[in-house]
């Protein structure tokens, strides 16, 4: 690599990480009525989980409420989930419904956990997410309405989709 796509390189990621530190710290934001350019609606499940901000509070440490209820973003290559692997999901913290296969997961080099597809297609939702000036679809939990990351076309094939997750909102479960 020469010196300039490394410059390059590590100017993205500090803006990546200057803007991951901003969104850790941004307002809560009501799935129904949107914000930051979050338009679309929650989707209708029987098992749906709704809680109060206070309830949130009660089960999800404040990291994971930042982001899972704030829509915030962990810093990169900071996610308690970057390394692990193996055979199982990886669950959402607040609502514990399976989102995505081990087996899907790929090391992206961006810092955040990456998939290649949900666990299925009823597993998340997304949002057409405008803040900071781009134009990016937030992925999210389609139980608890939890943010989880953004989905790219920028993956590996057959989809080209990469899930780029925040590992500190799941957990990961082994297959028994």
């Amino acid at each position: 690599m020469t010196k300039l796509a490394l410059t390059v390189g590590a100017v993205i990621v500090a803006l990546v990480a200057v803007g991951a530190s901003l969104r850790t710290h941004a307002p809560t934001q009501n799935p129904q009525t949107g914000g930051n350019g979050l338009t679309q609606t929650s989707p209708k499940r029987p098992d749906k989980v709704v809680k109060t901000e206070e309830e949130w509070k009660k089960i999800l440490t404040p990291e994971q409420y930042s982001i899972l209820r704030g829509h915030g973003t962990e810093r990169p290559f900071c996610g308690i989930n970057l390394e692990d692997k193996g055979a199982g999901f990886y669950h959402c913290v607040g609502c514990d419904l399976p989102l995505f296969k081990a087996a899907r997961k790929f090391d992206s080099g961006t810092g955040w956990s990456s998939y290649t597809e949900p666990a299925s297609e009823d597993a998340v939702w997304y949002v057409t997410d405008t803040s900071y000036g781009m134009v990016r679809t937030e992925v999210r939990c389609a139980r608890c309405d939890g943010h989880l990351g953004h989905v790219f076309d920028d993956g590996p094939p057959p989809k080209r989709q990469r899930f780029c997750i925040n590992g500190t909102v799941l957990k990961f479960v082994p297959e028994k």
